[in-house]
């Protein structure tokens, strides 16, 4: 009776207190690592207004191999939450020690591009004074990659085992060693060696490492790696491995073109030589990073349950679900973005640049929210369609979105630049792309198996 009460509890309900129960843990761990890097961006403009802005380029540049990690996280996830709403968790340990492997190869591959590959690509757009510096904090930052990885797929288990509530204690380490040591590091504090911009590349690599070894001792702690028996054989599995490939390639594949996208954006923005739009659009990938908090939980929250509810063999509730997690979600950004509205001359003293920062910031960030309010409802969808399986659509939704991106960013950046916050609607256009394109897959119904 109580394997069958325990295999009862993996199987999720359609309620708000089952969304609640999944996403608002998962919302808190974001939101510390989120409020770090917003700190790490404050730290860089005290210590000069060129560290702020090349912290653009290179947050996004890192960005691109951290999403190909959670598009790792994301199948391994929809994976192990579907086996959970089966009922078969015997088949955790499989799953989670193919998506180890196959998640480590992927770091090391990441960090041969950055050191092989990419000053040759960096060095033919990047700004020339800028490159050098950006090229030196890249080779030091990339190191932390396995260890990401490795924590993601910790997160991804306790998410698809309904354990998130625990996700909290790897993020608070995480977040709190990198803290402390951009002080100490980038301006030399307390005796440590002044190391400025590498400083926060240094912090963020030993910091991904205590994340990591916290979410192990998470699971070693709580008892979960003995109840699922994790980690104990990590031998291949060609079947396991290719059922987690089938779902991840694709996610892995579309979140590494998105941030690429964004990347392209911003070397078009540096292209400019304009020092305060560069650091202006670094802020807006905090707003984006701190405002979407609850965004990216929500959409972890929609897989992990349509996910779950296919296990189940409960169609019919999908819908149901996105709809209510999707509410929520525009909620609770809407309350950021509100926020951030009303006191925008507080977030951007922060970083300390003067009124002519202040002053070209604020309607940057008007339209900023105005994409992350869509983005709000888009990314519920289209998390939506991972859960479903069909991450092939997700890929094909991403390359349309892209090429409408790309086509609107080419003709506000280059060939009728208008102001930078005009620029930034690309992001407007992005997501309202995103939302119709998803939204219509899952109403098609299309994704349902026949007679379903």
């Amino acid at each position: 009776m109580d394997g069958v009460a325990a295999t009862n509890a993996l199987k999720v309900q359609v309620t708000n207190r089952q969304v609640l129960s999944i996403a608002l843990p998962i919302s808190f761990a974001i939101l510390i690592p989120q409020l770090n890097l917003l700190t790490n961006s404050i730290f860089l403009g005290h210590y000069d207004a060129e560290s702020l802005g090349n912290a653009g380029v290179t947050g996004v540049f890192y960005l691109i191999f951290a999403v190909a990690g959670h598009g790792l996280n994301n199948g391994v996830q929809s994976v192990l939450s579907r086996y959970a709403g089966s009922g078969n968790t015997d088949a955790f340990k499989t799953i989670l020690t193919q998506g180890v492997r196959i998640s480590i190869f992927f770091a090391l591959a990441g960090i041969v591009i950055t050191w092989g590959i990419a000053p040759f690509i960096l060095k033919q757009v990047a700004d020339p004074v800028a490159y050098p510096k950006e090229m030196a904090f890249l080779r030091i930052r990339i190191l932390g990659l396995p260890f990401l990885y490795l924590f993601q797929m910790g997160n991804a288990f306790l998410v698809a085992s309904l354990n998130s509530r625990y996700l909290i204690y790897g993020f608070i380490a995480e977040a709190s060693v990198n803290v402390l040591l951009d002080y100490l590091l980038i301006f030399g504090n307390w005796g440590f060696p002044e190391m400025g911009f590498n400083g926060a590349a240094v912090a963020s690599v030993i910091a991904e490492v205590f994340g990591m070894l916290l979410v192990m001792t998470v699971l070693l702690r709580t008892g979960l790696k003995k109840k699922y028996a994790l980690l104990q054989n990590l031998r291949y599995n060609k079947l396991i491995s290719r059922e987690v490939l089938v779902i991840s390639a694709p996610l892995v594949v579309q979140f590494v073109i998105s941030v690429t996208t964004w990347l392209t954006f911003f070397i078009l923005i540096e292209s400019r030589h304009d020092e305060i739009a560069k650091a202006v659009s670094n802020t807006m990938r905090n707003i984006f990073g701190i405002g979407g908090v609850f965004v990216w939980a929500f959409s972890g929250t929609c897989n992990t349950m349509v996910s779950n509810l296919r296990g189940q063999g409960r169609y019919d509730l999908v819908v149901s679900a996105i709809n209510k997690i999707m509410l929520w979600s525009m909620a609770l950004c809407f309350s950021m973005c509100l926020i951030a509205n009303l006191f925008p001359g507080l977030f951007f003293g922060l970083f300390g640049q003067g009124e002519a920062f202040v002053q070209a910031g604020v309607p940057v960030l008007r339209v900023v929210t105005l994409g992350m309010m869509i983005m709000s409802a888009a990314n519920i969808w289209l998390n939506g369609v991972t859960g479903t399986g069909k991450t092939k659509v997700n890929l094909a939704i991403e390359i349309a979105a892209i090429a409408v991106y790309l086509i609107y960013t080419w003709v506000f950046m280059k060939l009728h630049y208008v102001s930078l916050a005009m620029a930034w609607s690309n992001e407007v256009v992005y997501w309202s792309t995103i939302f119709l394109l998803a939204f219509t897959f899952i109403k098609s119904g299309k994704w349902k198996p026949a007679g379903a």
